[in-house]
């Protein structure tokens, strides 16, 4: 990682930090797909391909770099806020290593709070067993982010059944048709997936889909 530079005149030993480090960069994934925007975004486009009838198209590459992108849309104001008050500061030595993540953990821990139902995070502390905190923020990460996660599950299973819906009406209407006519041999996905796509493009789904899901963080 340029820029980061590992000595023994901190608080761990030479190893210690660069187990630390090694650690970090294998939960990066993790981090990534849990606490950010990016468990929404892929659930609701898988949804959407679902839904569509498409089984291959768009390809899963597709999917996860679209919403990847999208991730760092929505988060940038975050990532921003942590390079500047935390990351910078510590790899100019203005920082220790504590104070530095107690003041990245900030702005993602007010974003997911900012996102994550009340009943979600009150549930998980009562399976934990801790006493109601002072202040939001207050709450360990070890409840916050299933809290969190939960919640951007149900969102977006909201969101795919509310995308669903069109495509159903589509789906029924064809093999109603088809059977009024007596054609039963003839499968009825044939029919209405180029109705489906048709439909889609008339209505410019990918920018209203996109428009609703970005929005949706930024209120």
């Amino acid at each position: 990682m340029p820029g980061v530079t590992l000595t023994d005149d901190g608080d761990y030993a030479l190893p210690v930090q660069l187990l630390m480090l090694l650690t970090v960069l294998t939960l990066a994934p993790s981090i990534l797909i849990l606490m950010t925007s990016f468990t929404r975004l892929v659930v609701v486009f898988s949804i959407l391909r679902t839904a569509i009838g498409l089984q291959q198209s768009p390809p899963t590459q597709v999917i996860i770099g679209l919403s990847l992108f999208l991730t760092f849309f929505v988060m940038n104001p975050v990532f921003t806020e942590i390079d500047q008050a935390a990351l910078r500061p510590y790899l100019d030595g203005q920082l220790e290593q504590a104070e530095a993540l107690e003041i990245a953990a900030k702005p993602i821990k007010g974003f997911m709070l900012q996102h994550t139902r009340d009943k979600d995070l009150v549930q998980f502390m009562d399976l934990a067993g801790l006493p109601s905190v002072a202040r939001p923020t207050d709450v360990p990460f070890h409840v916050l982010v299933p809290a969190y996660v939960i919640s951007e599950l149900r969102v977006a299973f909201q969101i795919g059944f509310m995308l669903f819906l069109p495509f159903l009406v589509v789906d029924l209407i064809v093999a109603s048709v088809l059977m009024s006519m007596g054609m039963m041999m003839l499968p009825p996905v044939m029919i209405s997936l180029p109705i489906k796509l048709l439909l889609f493009v008339l209505t410019d789904g990918w920018f209203l889909i996109v428009e609703s899901l970005v929005r949706g963080y930024m209120s």
